[in-house]
């Protein structure tokens, strides 16, 4: 199956283990095979990573360009074993994530760390 993705101008898009950044106008890719792609807007660079959802979303991130490297799976699952005992509540989004890997969705297990995100923002911003 093909993939369209469309890319602006100066837009960045990494496929497999390659950085491609569009230098002109809007561009057309049409992707054929089974590398991971990730958009601009959904990596977040380790240096951003500074709150422990955002450390979760990373390594999901690695586990998804990876391919579920190992090393990386072990890394996750300390890390929302943490996130777990420390906010209970995101006990269900947690979950879906650990579903996603498991069954090897990684690119969903993403969507639903970023999920994890946007639970912390609120947590943090209630409080």
């Amino acid at each position: 199956m093909t993939l369209k993705v469309e890319i602006k101008p100066g837009e960045r898009i990494i496929i497999g283990e390659s950085l491609i950044t569009n230098g002109g106008g809007r561009a057309k890719l049409f992707i054929e095979g089974d590398a991971p792609i990730l958009r601009e807007k959904d990596v977040l660079p380790a240096r951003q990573a500074d709150t422990p959802a955002k450390l979760v979303y990373l390594a999901v991130q690695l586990i998804y360009l990876k391919r579920g490297d190992e090393t990386v799976l072990e890394e996750y699952r300390a890390l929302a074993k943490d996130f777990g005992e420390a906010a209970p509540g995101a006990r269900d989004i947690l979950d879906a994530i650990d579903n996603c890997l498991l069954i090897g969705d990684f690119y969903k297990g993403i969507k639903q760390a970023k999920r994890l995100i946007e639970y912390e923002e609120q947590r943090i911003h209630h409080v």
